[in-house]
């Protein structure tokens, strides 16, 4: 006669992914995220510095160009976060990642715009 096996995880039970895990994979893919944001910044102050000394400063498209640069990175790693923290650590991954391009082409089409209309936004 054989014994009936016990599942040590009844169905209906998720298991919770530890918090290091979690705070590991926001902590590495959110320094890439940080990264974004420093160029934004730096960006803007070498463009300030540039226009001024050429006797100009950014008129308020600019402005917002280069301020929603820096502030884009942080709302898609916030809202990739909610997305994924409390999902298995491989799909907070993904989210993370998936994130991390959408910051890039964004950051790509900010650079290429800023490159090719380096006019409208001095004013």
């Amino acid at each position: 006669m054989t014994e009936p096996t016990v599942d040590p995880a009844p169905r209906g039970t998720r298991h919770r992914t530890p918090t290091w895990l979690i705070a590991a994979i926001t902590g590495i893919l959110g320094l890439f995220y940080a990264y974004a944001v420093w160029n934004a910044i730096g960006n803007l102050t070498e463009t300030l510095s540039v226009a001024g000394d050429l006797g100009l400063t950014l008129n308020a498209l600019g402005w917002f160009l280069w301020i929603f640069a820096a502030v884009f990175p942080i709302i898609v790693w916030s809202a990739a976060f909610a997305l994924g923290y409390r999902r298995p650590p491989h799909h907070l991954l993904l989210v993370m990642v998936a994130g991390l391009a959408l910051v890039a082409v964004f950051w790509l089409d900010v650079v290429s715009y800023a490159t090719l209309n380096t006019t409208a936004l001095l004013g």
